[in-house]
């Protein structure tokens, strides 16, 4: 009888919310997942779901602003197995505009889309280097790379695009790699949220995408499932954007720039 290999355990956080689930699906392929959020009712319908489809996850209330809180997701993922892979994917815009943002959503903002990332990697930092080959994943955004509104979130997730960097070049004598992904415009909650205020904001949005479609969920589940395989052993400090080319630059800005007929219906 073939001995069965326990998997290794990989956290995601945020994996109640749509982008999370999707995540959590695609790695738990291979992995062992301690499934993280706050919002206990949405977290445990994923992994219901999950489980029904043979996957080994186990969900983990916790509010990733509160250190208490990251001491016992610590110890809970721990018995889960080895820890070799975080997924920061938690985060959520407070304040549209610089004219709206106020020192508690700026403060929001950042707790949240920074320095709860920071905090979570500084919490599972010894078993990544104890494991000789540990993966970091922050889904950050092309906020972080560029101006879409949301000023104080951007500014956090730029910071989280910077702080991958510098985990990188610390812990790569570890064996650590440490990758951010700037989602595009994805049709999670929030933006549903928006379509239901304004139908047409879909298509308002895929005017400004050169492949005129919308990165799904899937879509950053493959690129963190390529990020933490072997096929990326040296890939590290990266963002890549999963945009649909928003990132590369507007059909439309090059249409008014160049004022030529090319890029007519692009």
């Amino acid at each position: 009888m073939t001995e069965q290999v326990a998997k290794p355990v990989a956290v995601v956080t945020g994996a109640g919310g749509d982008i999370g689930m999707a995540i959590a699906a695609k790695l738990s392929e291979t992995h062992t997942i301690a499934a993280v959020d706050i919002d206990m009712t949405a977290l445990e319908g994923a992994v219901d779901n999950l489980e029904n489809h043979g996957a080994h996850i186990a969900a983990i209330q916790c509010d990733l602003t509160k250190q208490a809180d990251l001491e016992r997701l610590s110890k809970e993922a721990a018995r889960l197995g080895e820890v070799t892979t975080l997924v920061n994917n938690a985060g959520a815009a407070a304040a549209l505009t610089l004219h709206q943002m106020t020192a508690k959503t700026l403060s929001k903002d950042l707790t949240l889309n920074l320095e709860a990332a920071l905090n979570c990697f500084k919490t599972f930092e010894q078993p990544l280097i104890a494991c000789g080959a540990g993966n970091v994943i922050n889904i950050a955004s092309v906020n972080g790379l560029s101006v879409y509104g949301h000023p104080a979130y951007s500014a956090a997730k730029a910071g989280l695009i910077q702080a991958t960097r510098s985990i990188a070049v610390e812990y790569g004598r570890y064996g650590i790699r440490s990758n951010a992904i700037a989602p595009g415009t994805i049709k999670t909650q929030a933006w549903k949220t928006r379509q239901a205020a304004n139908p047409d904001v879909f298509a308002e949005a895929l005017a400004w995408y050169p492949l005129k479609t919308l990165p799904e969920p899937d879509d950053i589940a493959a690129a963190v499932s390529f990020l933490v395989s072997p096929a990326a052993r040296c890939i590290t400090g990266i963002c890549l954007p999963v945009d649909s080319g928003l990132t590369a630059g507007s059909p439309s800005l090059a249409r008014t720039f160049t004022q030529s007929s090319d890029f007519d219906g692009c």
